[in-house]
């Protein structure tokens, strides 16, 4: 065998990154491309600018040189893709241009790639399987339960297609009542908190009784930005009444310092494109110690999710899950090399650096838009990466807020996204609003210049 074959054959296994443009290597365990913060807490990081702030500049500056996004506009739409770091952008074509020469071993096992990445999300090594987003995860989980007519899902009306979809098949399929609760929507006027989250499910919970059979959420919702508290969701309420739980994380994975475990949901499925800042079609997906305790909630039903039955062995569910023929294994790779440089940089330190940009967009925006409405919570424990509100007058003109959005692309080089949802389950119109991403790669100087754009642009508008 010659050095590309062993290069393909075992050497892909493990995590390498090639040189970057620092002129650090990192290659596994060995040289660190931030070897100053691997260990480090955010509480470590020195001084503050502003409350709670990880202002460890030389850090941020360096993080920032891995990303080869265009210099000419300022890209703040991670919610709707990320970006590869240059140095992972490199092993991935490598990766793809060994298995181009040697095609024959170009299936080569993704299962030992979950396994190196499930630790860094809180979970045990069998707990976790690479998916190709956060759809294809929910779409296993959703399609593979033993659902029987009379049954009821708790979902929330904030949800993605890649939830209601697949909710909306297993209703028409098996006549499953899916009810969508009406979680509380920050307006600016009115405050919100965890109690108003978990009251909203136990109310739900309380009036379906037994028939509640599994709750579906978004950890953070995509409409507004907000983040639920997932984990006094699954404890308070999923788990006291023997209800499994299944999240929608396309927003955390690379944003929050998830711990699987301690959030004891009994699925998660996430993005690995988005904040994580892998390659398209790449996600994770959490199964919560073999779905055992579905089979202790379900044990009314011969097989409660397509894999496990009386006669199969739970040490293969994930193999099953992670087996689907031909895989991707230089983007599940690549997806594993962007872990495992999150993983450097600490997951706690990337979350609070997050969290203190959204938190400085949000303040700026309400200093210079003071009578605008906004949607993203401005509380620490429910914000997220994500901020949304509405400068103008007409809260539910898509047309004109569209064009701001636009215009603001095309005249002063930010990109982000809108959005749109109900802020009630009744209403006619939907709330129309723009939604900023704040990652690790931007700094202070992008969201004030942000915010500065928007007023100019709005003052022409307007």
């Amino acid at each position: 065998m010659n050095n590309d074959n062993k290069d393909v054959a075992s050497g892909l296994n493990r995590r390498s990154f090639l040189k970057t443009s620092t002129g650090l290597v990192l290659a596994g365990a060995g040289t660190m491309m931030f070897p100053s913060v691997a260990a480090a807490k955010a509480d470590e990081l020195g001084p503050t600018q502003f409350r709670g702030h990880n202002s460890d500049h030389k850090l941020w500056k360096k993080v920032r040189k891995e990303f080869v996004l265009n210099k000419r506009t300022t890209y703040m739409n991670v919610g709707t893709s990320g970006s590869m770091p240059k140095s992972i952008l490199k092993s991935y074509a490598k990766t793809n241009e060994m298995i181009s020469a040697n095609p024959w071993q170009s299936n080569i096992p993704t299962i030992e790639l979950a396994r190196q990445v499930a630790p860094g999300f809180g979970a045990d090594e069998h707990e976790l399987v690479l998916s190709r987003n956060t759809t294809d995860g929910m779409n296993s989980i959703i399609n593979g339960l033993q659902f029987e007519e009379g049954d009821v899902v708790l979902t929330t009306h904030h949800e993605h297609p890649g939830a209601t979809i697949p909710l909306k098949h297993v209703s028409e399929r098996y006549n499953v009542e899916v009810v969508e609760v009406e979680i509380p929507v920050y307006t600016g006027e009115n405050q919100v908190s965890e109690d108003d989250f978990v009251n909203a499910f136990a109310d739900a919970v309380a009036e379906y009784g037994s028939r509640v059979r599994l709750i579906v959420f978004s950890h953070v919702t995509y409409t507004t930005g907000t983040s639920l508290p997932a984990k006094r969701i699954c404890k308070e309420v999923a788990i006291p009444n023997r209800i499994p739980t299944l999240i929608d994380g396309a927003h955390t994975p690379g944003m929050l310092n998830l711990n699987f475990h301690d959030i004891d949901c009994d699925f998660y499925s996430g993005a690995g494109h988005k904040w994580q800042c892998g390659p398209g079609a790449t996600g994770i997906l959490y199964i919560r110690d073999n779905a055992q305790r579905l089979a202790e909630f379900w044990n009314d039903r011969p097989t409660p999710l397509w894999c496990i039955n009386s006669s199969s062995s739970s040490t293969a569910i994930q193999a099953r899950f992670q087996s689907i023929g031909q895989d991707n294994y230089p983007a599940k790779q690549a997806l594993a090399d962007a872990c495992a440089m999150w993983e450097e940089i600490g997951r706690d330190v990337i979350e609070e650096r997050v969290l203190d940009l959204s938190e400085l967009c949000k303040q700026e925006l309400f200093d210079t838009f003071p009578y605008a409405n906004f949607y993203a919570p401005n509380i620490r424990e429910l914000s997220s990466g994500l901020t949304t509100f509405n400068p103008f007058y007409d809260q539910h003109d898509g047309e004109l807020l569209t064009q701001f959005r636009d215009r603001l692309h095309e005249e002063y080089g930010y990109i982000v996204r809108t959005t749109s949802f109900y802020n009630k389950k009744d209403d006619m119109q939907k709330i129309q609003t723009i939604r900023i991403s704040t990652h690790l790669f931007h700094d202070e100087d992008d969201v004030i210049g942000l915010v500065k754009a928007m007023k100019r642009l709005y003052r022409n508008m307007a």
